[in-house]
């Protein structure tokens, strides 16, 4: 007893002690450790992924092809079952029943519907998404979406009514683009995507190549006399005229051009009767749309390819998009979608697809597209969602690093880089700010200054200055949307050097899968898998396309590239 009593007396003078020295301070030094160990069980949650999908992000075949690797596929795609469409169900099918893949009719008809509530009949109008135009970096014009369901209808029926069938569309990132592809999808045109801003010698072989007989385009951009005198099958011309211009005449023709017909976007909309146009076409008996073709433009002159897709391609791609977005995190009526790169690549336009199919807000700033800028992509607007080119990104990135001091510079960098590959981002959905950056590598391409490859390092600093996650995918011509492409998750920073870390561009998305193909200086091996990336899937013109570009499997089953191409700060073009 007398060992307990002892124990006892110690503890009753130490707890008279401490309380005899007790003050301010020791308050205050008290509540503050109270409030830290408080705070960090009150903020605590659970990484966004579990490790173990970041450790196998593909599923892979049992067996393997002489001279191939096995077949990789998204783990949300089981083997038979790539993503074909967006199960589109018309009025009146029941719950149970498979819908239908659909095309970009079912996109347009979406974004007028809204989100529809789970018991809706499907003939209430949900909350809608906006149209915007951004101008400069005060003005921001609104479209209303009937006004835009009228030009789509108008302009369609005035292509067909003259005869229209093949129209090339040329021109910036805007709403009459935008307006003049779904008026092909309603009316039976075959719709050509002009990449914006080329030479008069691209745009005329573009043109010949694609055999187009009509032309949708702005003023001052298009080279027309030189187009007619060199291209003689071009029968119709309309002019998207800034508004500013529209008090001149537009309908002039030179001297002995007269076969080509010259209308203007406006004069067609306007001379109409109001009340003509309101009313899309009958779901009922609708014939399957016409292709649509885009050019990827190639780093050597005149050999740009030319892709016909068909709009079974595109919604098998936007449907890949939407699953690759984590369903807490799914694009809604809340974000505002800008695409800061040309539309008339099949990456960026499956994005905005995308964005349009979830009812999301999308901008359209002309300028940023063909700048490279994202300090210009992002002036005027504050969007949730942007696509970007590697380009302007690279640059943003030095410009950056410029702009900070050494030491504080190598401080808050290897500081957030440390916080950033725990796992636990800013949740920044709904709150206005930049959340997610869409951007992409093209298969094919050689990395130079004006195609740089984004190291983990780079992209982990976008992170930390943007507060916003970063999908990096790999894109080709013949595939609409990403081959592959990172998980929405995954900002892993694989080597502690800025400029020479690694790279990958993620797993196949659920509209394809991959293989990989000997080629003389790469061989698959039952330990190593490497060589000529080849693509099949309902995403892919004609089913199959080899890539020209090479690939290796990563240990955790992600694509990456076995020349490590990371380009420094200095290299980046300005």
């Amino acid at each position: 007893m007398g060992l307990i009593d002892d124990v006892l007396n110690d503890l009753d003078e130490g707890f008279v002690g401490l309380f005899a020295q007790w003050n301010f301070w020791t308050t205050l030094l008290a509540t503050a450790i109270i409030g830290i160990i408080t705070y960090q069980f009150a903020t605590h949650k659970e990484p966004d992924i579990h490790p173990f999908i970041l450790y196998r992000q593909s599923e892979r075949s049992a067996v393997r092809l002489p001279g191939e690797s096995p077949e990789y596929r998204s783990p949300s795609a089981p083997f038979g079952q790539l993503t074909s469409g967006l199960n589109v169900k018309d009025p009146g099918t029941p719950r149970w029943a498979k819908g239908r893949d659909g095309d970009l009719r079912d996109i347009w008809r979406q974004v007028l519907a809204g989100v529809q509530p789970e018991d809706a009949s499907g003939s209430v109008q949900g909350p809608t998404g906006r149209i915007l135009t951004v101008l400069g970096t005060e003005k921001v014009i609104e479209h209303k979406l009937d006004d835009i369901t009228r030009q789509i209808n108008l302009i369609g029926q005035h292509i067909a009514t003259n005869k229209g069938d093949r129209v090339a569309i040329y021109l910036p990132n805007s709403v009459e683009l935008l307006a003049t592809l779904f008026a092909c999808a309603f009316y039976d045109l075959a719709a050509v995507i002009l990449p914006f801003d080329q030479s008069e010698d691209v745009v005329i072989s573009m043109l010949r190549r694609a055999e187009v007989d009509t032309v949708v385009t702005a003023p001052g951009v298009f080279p027309f006399e030189s187009v007619v005198k060199s291209y003689p099958a071009l029968r119709q011309l309309i002019w998207v005229v800034d508004p500013g211009s529209e008090h001149l005449n537009w309908n002039d023709i030179p001297q002995g051009e007269s076969q080509v017909s010259v209308f203007t976007w406006q004069d067609i909309v306007k001379e109409s009767p109001q009340d003509a146009g309101k009313t899309l076409p009958p779901l009922e008996g609708q014939k399957p749309p016409r292709d649509i073709t885009l050019f990827w433009l190639s780093q050597r002159p005149f050999r740009d390819e030319m892709v016909t897709f068909t709009h079974g391609n595109f919604v098998s791609g936007v449907a890949a998009q939407l699953s690759a977005i984590p369903a807490s995190q799914r694009i809604d009526t809340s974000d505002l979608f800008l695409p800061a790169d040309s539309l008339a690549n099949s990456y960026t336009l499956v994005w905005t697809l995308t964005a349009l199919y979830s009812n999301a807000s999308v901008a359209f700033n002309s300028a940023a597209a063909q700048a490279h800028d994202l300090s210009a992509a992002l002036t005027g607007v504050n969007p949730t969602i942007v696509v970007a080119t590697p380009l302007a990104l690279a640059r943003w990135h030095k410009q950056q690093f410029k702009n900070l001091g050494y030491f504080a510079r190598r401080y808050k960098v290897q500081r957030m880089r440390r916080w950033a590959s725990i796992g636990h981002m800013a949740d920044l959905k709904g709150t206005g700010k930049l959340r997610l950056i869409l951007t992409a590598k093209r298969a094919g391409v050689t990395p130079g200054p004006k195609d740089p490859v984004l190291s983990t390092g780079l992209l982990t600093d976008l992170r930390m200055w943007l507060g916003a996650r970063v999908m990096y995918a790999l894109t080709a011509a013949k595939v609409a949307g990403a081959v592959t492409q990172t998980l929405y998750y995954d900002y892993r920073l694989f080597a502690s050097s800025r400029t020479n870390s690694e790279t990958h561009f993620g797993p196949p998305v659920t509209s394809v899968v991959i293989v990989l193909r000997d080629t003389p200086e790469y061989k698959n091996s039952d330990d190593v898998y490497q060589g000529e990336i080849i693509v099949r899937g309902p995403a892919v013109a004609g089913g199959e396309a080899a890539l020209g570009e090479v690939g290796i499997m990563r240990e955790d089953w992600t694509l990456g590239s076995p020349h490590g191409e990371i380009l420094h700060d200095d290299d980046v073009e300005n």
